[in-house]
């Protein structure tokens, strides 16, 4: 998969934001699928994280935003990839890589249910990561923060693959 290039013939925002959040699914796929256990499970960073971890993170943070988030249901340990559950900053996962990457697919296809069925403009609903009484972000907003963050930790992930065994570039 190639990273999609906006052109004269976007005219489907939410569409644009699905094909860049499939892209970077895939090509978090793609950096760690190869990766042997000690890799996965050793950092090459003084912050400590890990490859599996960044993509436990992934899993969680798409999940906290657009079903616990954006949707208000109730979701398994919202902030499971977090050490002793806290936002801390701090990721931990006992998961293996292949239950990671299912459910990382599978919460691709949850995402673009989600947004297929709402206006961008649209407001979370209130009750799950977003209290009664306070502003509810739009579904454009959510978006906007679930890409950078994919943008963010996918830079992370391209410099720690880099440190492991050289590997750099897009697929």
């Amino acid at each position: 998969m190639n990273l999609p290039e906006p052109g004269p013939d976007t005219v489907d925002p939410a569409a644009t934001f699905l094909a860049y959040l499939d892209y970077f699914r895939s090509e978090v796929r793609r950096k760690v699928a190869d990766l042997d256990g000690q890799a996965l499970r050793t950092s090459p960073l003084p912050s400590g994280w890990t490859p599996i971890q960044l993509v436990a993170h992934l899993v969680h943070m798409e999940r906290r935003w657009f079903v616990w988030g954006f949707l208000a249901e109730q979701v398994d340990e919202p902030w499971g990839d977090h050490v002793d559950g806290l936002a801390t900053g701090a990721w931990a996962t006992d998961r293996s890589l292949e239950d990671l990457l299912a459910a990382l697919a599978d919460g691709g296809r949850r995402t673009t249910e989600i947004v297929r069925a709402h206006d961008l403009l649209d407001e979370a609903a209130l009750g799950g990561r977003f209290p009664a009484g306070e502003p509810a972000p739009t579904l454009l907003s959510i978006l906007f923060h679930v890409m950078q963050e994919y943008g963010r930790h996918m830079g992370h992930l391209d410099v720690v693959r880099e440190l492991i065994d050289g590997t750099t570039g897009e697929g």
